[in-house]
């Protein structure tokens, strides 16, 4: 991969970095990892919260996670089949916020990014009014990447085209297995399989416990 097109962008971007207070750089290297763990608790919001609903939602909101699991498995087989280095490596002068990934860790496509676009436009799949926080949320994610160092622009963008690409097909792909296979766990008899799989419209409770239910009042 051809990086000259973005080193200027990148050190430029680096260089304003360093012109920053210390507190929004150590917002800036906290937010690459935390804004994961974030969208980590979104995705289980968003599965609680449509186990009320229909075995469509409830399957959607479960391949969210898997969605942008599987484009971060794409983007990590494409960085070892490219290789392409680091910029805090190979770019005269640059000087990284946090400590350069080793070699053999390698830059492109970007993993952060993948996983913030999959994430957001997986979570917009499953509830749409999210992609006010969601989209912005994928856009820090990517551009602290290369503001701490260890990315080039060209990384970040393509990161999150691919995630935002792979995971909504990945959805579009297995909704309907996994649909029906809500709507058996709904109709079992396991306690644990209601529980995840959630009692679905007009359920208050699962199955089996109204059945306890009406079975001591007898």
């Amino acid at each position: 991969m051809n990086s000259s097109a973005t080193s200027g962008l990148y050190s430029d971007v680096l260089d304003f970095a360093h012109t920053t207070p210390s507190w929004f750089q150590s917002l800036a290297e906290l937010w690459t990892e935390a804004g994961l763990l974030l969208f980590g608790a979104l995705f289980v919001m968003v599965w609680w919260q449509a186990r009320p609903s229909g075995s469509r939602a409830v399957a959607v909101a479960v391949l969210a996670p898997l969605g942008t699991a599987f484009a971060y498995v794409c983007s990590e087989l494409s960085k070892s089949v490219i290789q392409e280095d680091r910029p805090c490596r190979t770019v005269t002068g640059s000087v990284s916020l946090i400590p350069c990934p080793p070699v053999g860790d390698w830059s492109f496509p970007s993993n952060h990014a993948t996983i913030a676009g999959a994430a957001a436009i997986a979570l917009v799949v499953a509830r749409p009014v999210l992609a006010y926080l969601t989209v912005p949320m994928a856009l820090l994610m990517a551009f602290s990447r290369v503001f701490v160092g260890v990315h080039y622009p060209h990384d970040v963008a393509v990161g999150l085209v691919v995630g935002g690409v792979v995971a909504p097909l990945f959805i579009l792909l297995a909704a309907r297995p996994l649909q029906r296979l809500v709507e058996t766990m709904r109709s079992s008899n396991s306690g644990a399989a209601l529980w995840l799989a959630g009692p679905g419209p007009g359920e208050t409770e699962p199955v089996v416990a109204r059945g306890r239910h009406s079975a001591g009042r007898n």
